[in-house]
């Protein structure tokens, strides 16, 4: 068990070299020149150049790289081109919304969609089955913002319950705070209910009619326990595997809930540093998100070999 965790920790060290180049590569390569957004329309040629050589971005790509992958190392993402912050300071600053809004639609998601996808494998062909496989189809079908809008404009302008934009952090009040993310999580729980709802009856379909839930089922237990004890465990790796990278895309793909709902997280931070060609801001929020699919795919391998004995005694 070490040794196969040991093997995936040590193959996520090339996937985040290549994201590394793949990233800084991507950004220097693409038209746009920083010194010019930086400096504004008036600027000389004069002045222009002296911001590229105090930015680096005159030394050759493979010096900026390895000074880029040194900084890195160090700890230090760099600093934002335009506001003259930290990096880290700034994502840290807009971190909580996004943390935040993945988790509550999460939890959101699993305590529903769970169930669902169980009572719609076990009443496999009833009117039930084809209700939650409509809702699925829907939460699939139904673009994020126009499910954002159609939120705004029933629960916030025409009932009055929940506010249009904005977010609290908890610690200026747990009420205020679930009050302004409620309407960004129903809005994206939606969309992962028919997601993680789909995948459980999938995968309860495949093992309903296995040897061991007949015998279950014979020996007399109730079928609650059948359903959940038997089978629902035996079919849970698929299940948190769906969850796990659906927590990791939430995270890195906000961009449109978060513009919608006018959330100050890492997704807005994204658009305003690709529009204003903030290359140290974009490269460190590239490479986040890109952690957090290594490390949650790591978790999601954990729990394979902590449900699976095969593999944990191997």
């Amino acid at each position: 068990m070490f040794v196969y965790i040991l093997k995936r920790v040590l193959a996520a060290i090339p996937v985040m070299g290549f994201v590394a180049l793949f990233v800084f590569l991507l950004l220097r390569l693409t038209p746009g020149d920083p010194a010019a957004i930086i400096a504004g329309d008036t600027a000389t040629p004069e002045q222009l150049e002296a911001i590229r050589t105090s930015l680096g971005l005159n030394d050759p790509l493979a010096v900026q790289f390895f000074n880029w992958v040194g900084q890195l190392l160090r700890g230090d993402f760099g600093t934002s081109i335009l506001s003259g912050k930290p990096v880290i300071e700034l994502i840290a600053d807009r971190m909580e919304p996004t943390i935040s809004l993945a988790l509550t639609t999460i939890i959101l998601s699993v305590i529903i969609a769970v169930p669902l996808g169980v009572i719609a494998a076990w009443k496999q062909g009833t009117i039930i089955d084809r209700f939650v496989m409509l809702l699925s189809v829907l939460g699939f079908s139904v673009p994020v913002f126009v499910i954002g809008y159609l939120m705004i404009s029933l629960f916030s302008m025409h009932l009055g319950w929940f506010p249009v934009q904005g977010f609290r952090p908890i610690g200026e009040g747990v009420g205020d705070f679930f009050h302004r993310i409620a309407l960004p999580t129903f809005t994206l729980t939606l969309l992962y209910i028919a997601l993680i709802a789909r995948i459980t009856r999938t995968s309860m379909l495949e093992i309903l009619g296995d040897d061991y839930v007949r015998t279950a089922r014979a020996k007399g237990l109730p079928e609650h326990k059948v359903l959940m004890r038997h089978a629902l465990r035996n079919c849970s790796v698929p299940i948190i595997t769906v969850i796990g990278i659906g927590f990791a895309l939430i995270i890195s793909g906000v961009v449109v809930t978060e513009s919608v709902f006018n959330l100050p997280g890492l997704g807005r931070l994204t658009v305003d540093a690709v529009l204003s060609r903030d290359y140290p801001v974009i490269q460190a929020v590239i490479l986040l998100a890109s952690l957090i699919y290594v490390v949650i795919n790591l978790l999601i391998d954990i729990a394979y070999v902590l449900l699976d004995p095969r593999i944990r005694y191997a």
